[in-house]
Order: structure tokens, then C-alpha cells, then sequence
């Protein structure tokens, strides 16, 4: 194994859950009086940061914790909507054969990543961080990195937002980004991930 530790990121790497983002935004946007996503600003908004879409929707940061719990409620009624990518499953049970200690550090709360993982997958998972802060994933991955005893140097992170990879590289892990998430995959490499990842199997190809 290349790596002894394999942390992941759940939406837009494990789970599919960009279209339910899409469609609840406006709603989103109606409620807190923020300016709504257009067809045409969608390409757009995934080459950038959280930041940049936080300045583009000009949205208060007051406003911020508010928006994000409101997300996480209708994402724990509606998280049956959720589906896993494609070879998910496949890819889990592969590495945990292979002796990989797995991991989630996700925004997302950790009742609902077990429910979409179903009770086999989420067996598979040694350590979980839910409900993890918009800007806050490299402590959660020092939290991590602490509880499993692996050097930062031995392990990898893997997500689908440049948040992501700048989190890994602010606690000295490396980082794979996959190119099926929020992010396109030109924006993601601009920022130096030590593994890109067009497809889950390549997950496994690459670390094994």
C-alpha cells in the first residue's frame, strides 16, 4: 500500500451529491436573501474557491452559519435522495483488504455519510469527523492523523474541492483530488495534488 492511512472527503467523492446542492440553492437563496445560481454561473462557480463563491453570491458572513445549518437539515430528511458514485463499495473493500486504515472528514453530518454508506461500507470506516466547519477540515485531519497513530507523511486525504487539498497540505498529508466532484479537474491540478483521480477505480489502481 502506498499509504497506510486513506482519509476521505463524502460529497462529490463518495457521494453524488452535487445535483441535490444544485437544486435546493435558490431555495437557499429565496430564504436568506442571497442572489440565485443561474444555468450559466454553474460552470463558472466550479473553478472556484468557497471563498470566491461566498464573495460572488456577496453573502454576509453573518449569514453563513445559518445557511449551512439550514443545509444540513434538509440534507438529513432528503439524504435518502443521496446515491453513492458508481464503485464506491468496490473500491472500499479493496482497500480495506489490503490492510488501509479508511477514514471520513466531512462537512456533512456523520449520521448521514453511514446512512448513504449503508451498514457494510460504513463498517469499512475506522475513523469519522462529521459535521465539520466550511474552513475547518485540517484540524479534523491533525484529529485524525492523532487517534490513528500514522505520520502525515503515510497518509492521504482525498476529496473534490480546493478546500480540500489546501486543508491536506496545511496539516503536511498528501492529497487526491477526483475529477467527478465540484471542482473541475484543471482547477484542482493548479493546486499540486500529489494524485488525480479520473475514475473510483483508479483509487485503488494508484494506491495499491
Amino acid at each position: 500500500m502506498k499509504y497506510r492511512l486513506v482519509i476521505f472527503d463524502f460529497d462529490g467523492t463518495l457521494a453524488n451529491s452535487f445535483p441535490w446542492m444544485k437544486r435546493i440553492f435558490n431555495e437557499l437563496a429565496e430564504k436568506y436573501k442571497i442572489r440565485p445560481l443561474t444555468d450559466e454561473e454553474e460552470h463558472l462557480l466550479r473553478g472556484y474557491t468557497a471563498d470566491q463563491i461566498i464573495k460572488h453570491f456577496d453573502v454576509p458572513a453573518w449569514r453563513i452559519p445559518q445557511a449551512i445549518a439550514y443545509v444540513r437539515k434538509l440534507m438529513a430528511q432528503e439524504i435518502h435522495h443521496i446515491p453513492l458514485f458508481e464503485g464506491i463499495h468496490e473500491m472500499l473493500q479493496h482497500l480495506a483488504e489490503r490492510g488501509a486504515t479508511l477514514a471520513v472528514v466531512s462537512s456533512n453530518a456523520e449520521e448521514n455519510v453511514r446512512q448513504v454508506l449503508g451498514p457494510e461500507n460504513a463498517a469499512l470506516i475506522r475513523y469519522y469527523e462529521g459535521g465539520v466547519a466550511l474552513f475547518g477540515k485540517a484540524p479534523k485531519l491533525r484529529k485524525v492523523l492523532a487517534k490513528s497513530g500514522v505520520r502525515p507523511a503515510d497518509a492521504l486525504y482525498i476529496g473534490d474541492e480546493i478546500r480540500d487539498i489546501e486543508a491536506a497540505h496545511e496539516v503536511h498529508m498528501a492529497v487526491g483530488a477526483v475529477t467527478w466532484g465540484y471542482n473541475h479537474a484543471e482547477v484542482l491540478q493548479a493546486y499540486a495534488p500529489e494524485e488525480m483521480f479520473a475514475s473510483v477505480a483508479e483509487i485503488v489502481e494508484k494506491i495499491i
